[in-house]
């Protein structure tokens, strides 16, 4: 008995077929080869064709056929991870009526100031959490007014995730989860927002049926199974976006749990009970996948968008392309704050933990008398971590007990340096686990489809694969450097603000 997990990125498509009686991954597959295409029709804008993404789902789906043969007939349930705030519109027979406005997007800002100003700005902090932002509702307001005769057309709007559970279902179903992602909930009444459908001019009828994250949502198609060769009747049993899935994959379920990433950009996603925001919405509050009336569960994100990126800038044009590894190497040679060489890493777009400001990012301090390769390196990876844990003393001062970081072995935290830097200016152990988003798309499935008999089971197979403690004799050397470079970022907000 087998459980079929699938993530579908901005990048691509993986796709994961895990063991449902030993919770072990058998394998895993993912498309294109190369990234998927993103159309830009102008600058800021972010598109992707919804039908490209299924084209790929098709392809991972036969890669992965190919290396397990049979074990593919023995599907009984599909859970979706997806990326989140994108935008997808569907005529009444289905049909996709435009691009897909994914979520790097950044089309509706103002739109999304527009919905603020007229519900006001403590009405949305209070019900929503969240700015409107350039979040999905956001999005959609900008299609009403700047495409009329696509929004003529329209039937529903979706999420990325709704679409692919579509394809594999027929069946247009979300969640609360989703919803709360696209500002559409609000949160005192724990219900669907009349109010910002109404200041948006969504009619009711356009929201998708709302079905819980962990349940038999609907049945795989047999037109769907043929195209996929998995078995048709079996149901889509979970579904949710990239930051909440990641969360879960990790286990990150109760309240002090916290999740990180750092590929191209950087989150920190913790897990809490309470509705909680920040007044300058910095970092961003959703209904977490096992969120229920009687026993609440909320995920704050907190984004960062250059981590990975950075580090792959300075791999391709200062470090003569040599691998990760021997940057690590070089970064380790360095002592911790890098000879006071200081590096902001806040080059890729505005900043929502800077009150979306683009800061541009900046390299302080440097002597070229002092400093080599492995500064540069090592700086960075201070900085990311520096940004990181920023981010971090927002949601904690939001009143959030954070605890262990979580994190998949993989992209910034496969770097001894970089999790050695993160334990110890946070003072928080980090743990590694193997696993990913289609993994934990399937773990996701055979709860909802009561596979599981528990979380207890379902996490059986969860593997930590290394641990990095804080040290009392590094922490408070760790912690002054990531004083002195907080007031140095502080004071260059502050010299934008005059």
């Amino acid at each position: 008995m087998y459980l079929l997990g699938y993530d579908l990125g901005s990048s691509s498509v993986k796709v994961s077929l895990l063991d449902a009686q030993s919770n072990k991954l058998v394998a895993s597959a993912s498309a294109p080869e190369d990234e998927m295409k993103m159309g830009v029709p102008h600058p800021g804008w972010a598109e992707q064709d919804p039908d490209t993404w299924w084209h790929y789902i098709k392809e991972a789906t036969a890669k992965l056929k190919a290396k397990t043969g049979n074990k593919m007939a023995d599907v009984r349930a599909v859970g979706i991870a997806y990326q989140m705030h994108g935008l997808v519109l569907v005529d009444k027979d289905k049909k996709v009526l435009r691009p897909a406005i994914i979520w790097c997007d950044s089309r509706a800002v103002g739109t999304g100031s527009k919905t603020e100003a007229e519900l006001g700005t403590e009405f949305c902090l209070e019900h929503f959490l969240n700015l409107p932002g350039n979040f999905t509702a956001s999005k959609l307001r900008w299609v009403k007014e700047n495409e009329p005769a696509v929004f003529a057309k329209v039937a529903h709007f979706m999420l990325p995730g709704d679409f692919v559970a579509m394809k594999l279902t027929d069946r247009i179903q979300t969640t609360s989860s989703g919803l709360s992602e696209g500002i559409f909930w609000d949160f005192p009444g724990d219900k669907l927002s009349l109010d910002m459908l109404k200041a948006c001019g969504i009619p009711e009828e356009w929201v998708p049926e709302i079905v819980p994250v962990f349940s038999k949502q609907a049945m795989v198609t047999q037109a769907a199974a043929s195209e996929l060769g998995i078995p048709a009747n079996i149901p889509v049993a979970y579904r949710a976006g990239d930051q909440p899935n990641n969360a879960l994959s990790l286990g990150c379920l109760e309240a002090g749990d916290v999740a990180a990433t750092a590929g191209t950009s950087g989150v920190v996603y913790a897990v809490g009970q309470s509705t909680n925001y920040d007044a300058k919405s910095r970092v961003n509050t959703f209904i977490h996948v096992n969120h229920k009336p009687h026993d609440a569960r909320y995920g704050t994100l907190m984004c960062i968008n250059g981590t990975g990126i950075l580090f792959s800038w300075l791999r391709h044009n200062t470090g003569a392309d040599m691998d990760y590894p021997k940057m690590d190497e070089l970064s380790a040679k360095v002592s911790p704050g890098s000879d006071d060489l200081r590096i902001f890493p806040y080059g890729n777009g505005a900043e929502r933990t800077l009150g979306n400001t683009n800061l541009g990012s900046m390299i302080e301090n440097l002597h070229f008398n002092t400093h080599t390769q492995g500064h540069l390196f090592r700086a960075a990876q201070e900085g990311i971590v520096y940004a990181f844990n920023y981010g971090m003393e927002i949601i904690e001062n939001m009143g959030n007990k954070l605890k262990k970081i979580k994190a998949g072995k993989a992209n910034m935290f496969l770097s001894d340096v970089f999790r050695e830097v993160f334990a110890n200016v946070s003072g928080k152990t980090v743990e590694l686990y193997d696993t990913d988003g289609s993994m934990g798309a399937a773990r996701g499935a055979g709860i909802g489809a009561g596979i599981f008999k528990n979380n207890e089971e379902a996490f059986s197979g969860l593997t930590q694969v290394g641990v990095t403690e804080p040290k009392p004799a590094l922490i408070e050397s760790y912690r002054n450097h990531y004083l002195h470079w907080k007031t140095s970022l502080e004071n260059k907000l502050n010299s934008l603000k005059k």
